[in-house]
């Protein structure tokens, strides 16, 4: 676990430090002129997805109050991710996730975590390597647009890749549908996506 931790942290750093992937901070957008991230535009007409509709309009879980929080913290607020959150907090990612600039994160719902049989599941949450594996594969060194799923693949910072496509109105991250996405949080583009991602 302590070498795939280290993985997350040097490329977390890295990209924040030195605009990993043609990423800039927000400070960095800020002092060029540049627009500003959608997460402080509120730009909820832009998410993607059949389960968008279902996301509270206003207060704790909306796309507004999401907007202000990191994303472990976001995510915290969502009674729909409380498995994702217990298995972050079980690989102690919290800190890195909330600190890392720039990401996006393909978010399991409760649903995508109950097609993992019980038995496979308490193990592999018993195993912090292996967690944690799996969740850094679930997370991509920038920010994603929808537009940037429409076909390709996307590199994790577990080291993987993630390949993404879009057919009609729906879109995918290898067999998992999204949800809804596009979801701003501080420092995170969120996708909630019905399948664990498995390295």
């Amino acid at each position: 676990m302590r070498y795939l931790t280290r993985i997350a942290f040097a490329v977390v750093a890295t990209a924040a430090a030195l605009t990993l992937y043609g990423c800039s901070t927000m400070d960095e957008r800020s002092e060029a002129g540049a627009p500003a991230p959608a997460s402080s535009q509120g730009n909820a007409a832009e998410l993607v997805g059949p389960a968008c509709a279902s996301l509270p309009t206003s207060g704790p879980g909306s796309p507004a109050a999401l907007a202000e929080l990191p994303v472990a913290s976001a995510a915290a607020q969502s009674p729909a991710l409380s498995t994702l959150v217990a298995a972050v907090q079980q690989a102690g990612l919290v800190d890195t996730l909330n600190n890392a600039e720039n990401i996006t994160i393909f978010a399991p719902t409760n649903d995508a975590f109950a097609k993992i049989p019980p038995a496979t599941l308490n193990q592999v949450l018993a195993d912090k390597q292996a967690l944690t594996g799996i969740l850094t594969y679930h997370v991509v060194g920038q920010r994603s647009t929808a537009a940037d799923l429409e076909s390709g693949s996307l590199t994790t910072l577990q080291g993987g890749t993630i390949t993404t496509a879009k057919v009609g109105d729906t879109y995918t991250a290898n067999a998992a549908k999204v949800l809804c996405g596009n979801i701003q949080t501080r420092n995170a583009t969120v996708y909630l996506i019905d399948t664990v991602l498995m390295p």
